[in-house]
């Protein structure tokens, strides 16, 4: 046998031998999972009852969950009451108000029931590993976004907060919209440069100058955000102070547009 000949059969069984690796490995751990399912059967992410796969929501929870879908305003992500028959509308709001941002994209509305309860433990109750399914649905409902996208930038916690959380619950949602979509993670672009006092009970100007001048932009980042389309991503948009603020600071540093995308937002008059 030559010598390109014996290469290639060396080159042709070792193909054939990771081929039958990676299928042996994939088997594994497809029984892996099977087991992992006897032991721990698949529960509901919001109520933990039982579910016919995992990272899901029962039924009774995706029937009182209010995803946010078509039509809804081009700007705002917010839903119409009704289907005006045209897409690319806006709504009262976005009118009277245009917002910094360009649009905003969420999943459902911010409300009681699953989508708060899910917010509220990857927030507060050291659940992390709720950002794989919350994410995913994010990439979803923002594919318009991210498409156009060059880069997803989280919007970031404060130091102190941080080595309190240990983890930032936007940067945790924002990697896996970033695998989803293909779309880069720009985890270290914004930096909160002072400690800010919780959103929570504010009214909506108390919001906007708590967050004023709370964001910089790290000059070893501007690179990544000169000229270029940035998705922001967060958990939640209430009132839109912390997005709005950090938003006017990714484009005072040269952003060419900045979109919004955040896993539940309040949906004023949808109580």
């Amino acid at each position: 046998m030559t010598t390109s000949a014996t290469q290639g059969a060396r080159t042709g069984i070792g193909a054939d031998l990771r081929s039958r690796l990676g299928t042996g490995i994939g088997l594994l751990r497809a029984a892996a999972d099977g087991v992992a399912d006897l032991v721990f059967p698949p529960c509901c992410l919001a109520c933990r009852a039982a579910t016919a796969g995992a990272e899901a929501l029962c039924p009774a929870c995706w029937r009182v969950t209010r995803f946010i879908e078509r039509p809804y305003c081009l700007r705002l992500g917010t839903p119409f009451a009704a289907d005006l028959g045209a897409e690319g509308l806006l709504s009262p709001e976005a009118i009277a108000e245009p917002p910094v941002y360009g649009r905003a994209r969420a999943v459902a509305q911010f409300e009681d029931g699953p989508a708060r309860v899910l917010v509220h433990r990857l927030k507060y109750g050291d659940r992390g590993e709720l950002a794989r399914a919350m994410g995913a649905w994010m990439a979803r409902a923002g594919d318009e976004l991210t498409i156009e996208a060059d880069v997803l930038v989280p919007v970031p916690l404060h130091r102190a907060r941080l080595a309190a959380r240990r983890y930032n619950q936007a940067a945790l949602l924002a990697a896996v919209v970033s695998r989803r979509s293909g779309v880069p993670l720009g985890v270290d672009v914004l930096r909160r440069a002072r400690a800010t006092a919780p959103q929570v009970g504010l009214t909506r100007s108390q919001r906007a100058l708590n967050v004023q001048g709370a964001f910089t932009l790290r000059d070893e980042a501007r690179p990544l955000v000169e000229g270029r389309r940035v998705v922001l991503v967060d958990d939640v948009l209430t009132a839109g102070a912390t997005v709005t603020a950090a938003s006017r600071v990714l484009l005072r540093g040269g952003a060419a547009a900045v979109d919004v995308l955040v896993f539940a937002r309040v949906v004023a008059g949808q109580g």
